[in-house]
């Protein structure tokens, strides 16, 4: 059984297919959270770490969005509210829209 390697990773062909899978399998919450002086965060909790790299999944909304934010205790914490954008920049990376809830 040879095993084909994904030229840009690196990476086995069957462990990117289980990568998707767990993308798929998460339930994500995306809330809004009001921080001092009226200022609103986006939460995206509920992305399990050890299948997605969740610093590189933050710097990839931070940009799409232009704004700022950080990856910390297992959630992304991006500045304004930006909930009605994120269920569809998540589906554009793979996860399922059916387990993105928006609050």
């Amino acid at each position: 059984m040879s095993e084909e390697l994904d030229i840009i990773r690196g990476i086995p062909e069957e462990i990117l297919k289980y990568e998707e899978i767990y993308k798929e399998q998460q339930v994500i919450r995306v809330r809004l959270e009001r921080r001092h002086r009226r200022r609103d965060v986006t939460i995206i909790d509920g992305i399990d770490e050890k299948s997605v790299d969740l610093k590189k999944l933050a710097t990839e909304l931070k940009s799409r969005f232009a704004c700022g934010g950080t990856a910390k205790n297992g959630r992304i914490e991006l500045q304004g509210d930006h909930r009605s954008k994120v269920k569809k920049v998540l589906v554009e990376l793979g996860f399922s829209p059916d387990n993105i809830i928006i609050e």
